[in-house]
């Protein structure tokens, strides 16, 4: 990370472990006196009360370790005071807890050293900047987004899994359209292979020319051919039927709810100032777009491009043994979904001809596809940095493409 607290300013810092519905609070001056060591409620009332008594020592800087979630509601109340704040990233807690005395874990343990790492070192605490509700609302619409991926993959999954132990060949004929309409559209209107043997042609017909004007015949002659294939009824296929059809119907509530995501993402990305900047680098879409926004959240956070390859987990890492250097690998630090967003981006600009052309280079000294993946989400970090920093679009001059190619 790039930009760090100076801690010279404070007379008072604050640490404070958080919880879901009270937090430990310890307080220490720049002597190391302890203040204040008490618990406090997720209440308003009381953390306004304890930075206002705080502020009375003189100008305090609070320290959580979490800024987010259980953590929002200190922070805020902090800013609304007028009173800085600061987080203590977990891992760096974890290893700075390593150097106190006693293996015991206990809330005013662990808010001590919060407020001790404030008062000592300061290089470990990253600033919190100003959120503004478009960045912090589109963090919660990108993880709810997150979440109904997981929930429709699932949900094939499963659709397929029921197909499968009633009749094996309707699911070899549909399963493949999964994840198209017309696969979970033909399944929430008929279910299995009953609901599909009572049906009659001319019903499957009109049902899947709608999802999909191209394709419904040859959809549909392969699922008449498949119900042709298998004589035997198998236990629980009637039942099977009202499964397949609720299944089927999450999944298209699932892909609805993800569309209209989609369109508030667009949306929102033309509102902030780095949203057409992002999606100017090839291969950045509107979900990878929207995860870079909110991960990033402020270049200005990273002190060199280098600072946030560190941070997205994109440094090629070098194995070596004495004399013997193993090549690149992937990272198992960084931001993860951040990392996620990196890779896929990368991946998807290897359609950009610049971008294949510096794949291609790394394939010819002898890298693997994933190491030269890897170097490539590393340049590209760079490049990010740079539109980011200059708040200018992705643009490539010939003199540049060929130097990106020569790297």
């Amino acid at each position: 990370m790039g930009e760090t607290v100076d801690n010279t300013n404070y007379q008072v810092f604050c640490g404070i472990d958080v919880g879901k519905t009270s937090h430990y609070a310890v307080a220490l001056n720049r002597d190391g006196e302890r203040l204040v060591g008490l618990e406090v409620y997720q209440d308003e009332a009381e953390l306004r009360r304890l930075f206002t008594d705080l502020s009375r020592h003189g100008k305090v800087l609070v320290v959580v370790d979490q800024p987010r979630n259980i953590g929002a509601l200190p922070v805020a109340v902090a800013r609304d005071c007028g009173v800085e704040g600061a987080y203590l990233p977990g891992l760096r807690m974890r290893r700075i807890a390593d150097l106190y005395p006693g293996n015991g874990k206990t809330d005013a343990k662990d808010a001590f050293i919060i407020a001790d790492a404030a008062r000592t070192l300061p290089d470990t605490l990253l600033p919190i900047g100003e959120s503004s509700d478009l960045v912090e609302g589109l963090r919660l619409l990108s993880g709810f987004d997150a979440d109904l991926a997981v929930d429709e993959n699932r949900l094939i999954n499963r659709l397929r899994s029921v197909l499968l132990s009633v009749h094996p060949a309707l699911e070899r004929a549909i399963g493949a359209q999964m994840h198209r309409p017309i696969g979970p559209g033909l399944l929430a209107k008929f279910g299995g292979p009953v609901g599909f043997a009572a049906a009659s042609r001319r019903q499957l017909d009109s049902c899947a020319e709608g999802l999909a004007p191209r394709l419904w015949k040859k959809i549909v002659d392969s699922i008449v051919a498949s119900l042709a294939e298998q004589t035997v009824s198998v236990p629980g296929a009637t039942q099977a039927d009202l499964v397949i059809k609720h299944l089927a119907g999450q999944l298209l509530d699932v892909r609805v709810a993800r569309r209209d995501l989609a369109a508030r993402f667009e949306h929102a990305l033309t509102e902030h100032p780095a949203g057409p900047i992002l999606t100017s680098l090839p291969g950045v879409g509107v979900r990878t777009g929207v995860t870079m926004l909110v991960e990033i959240t402020d270049i200005g956070r990273f002190r060199d491009a280098g600072a946030l390859a560190v941070y997205a987990g994109v440094a090629p890492r070098t194995h070596r043994s004495g004399t013997s250097i193993k090549g690149e690998h992937r990272q198992h630090s960084g931001n993860a979904r951040l990392k996620r967003a990196m890779y896929l981006s990368a991946f998807a600009a290897l359609k950009d001809p610049v971008s294949r052309a510096y794949y291609d280079r790394k394939r010819a000294e002898g890298k693997n596809h994933r190491s030269a993946l890897i170097c490539l989400a590393r340049r590209r970090s760079s490049v990010l940095y740079a539109m980011l920093t200059n708040e200018t679009h992705y643009r490539v001059a010939p003199q540049r493409a060929q130097d990106m190619v020569a790297a």
